[in-house]
């Protein structure tokens, strides 16, 4: 189960995450991302697990410019091996 709760600020809109992410949340995300308009920053202190098959599209957002706040330290190591194309 995953908590998304949106917030907007004069920076940016803000996604605080809070459970477990697997591929059904990352569908339902990018439909949220697609509707906004300003830069999206998502905060990942709450996140306890993350679907290995969804660090690929963490990864993109990643580059295309979402913001990643207080990601975890695994997580950020799975993204970062994902952009290297390192295996995980």
């Amino acid at each position: 189960m995953l908590k998304i709760v949106r917030s907007a600020n004069s920076e940016a809109v803000v996604y605080f995450l809070s459970g477990r992410i697997d591929e059904d949340h990352i569908v339902e995300l990018q439909a949220a991302f697609d509707a906004e308009s300003g830069p999206i920053k998502l905060d990942l202190r709450e996140v306890t697990r993350v679907d290995r098959e969804c660090v690929p599209t963490l990864a993109r957002w990643q580059v295309s410019g979402i913001e990643f706040v207080n990601c975890p330290a695994y997580l950020r190591d799975w993204i970062g091996r994902v952009r290297t194309g390192k295996k995980h």
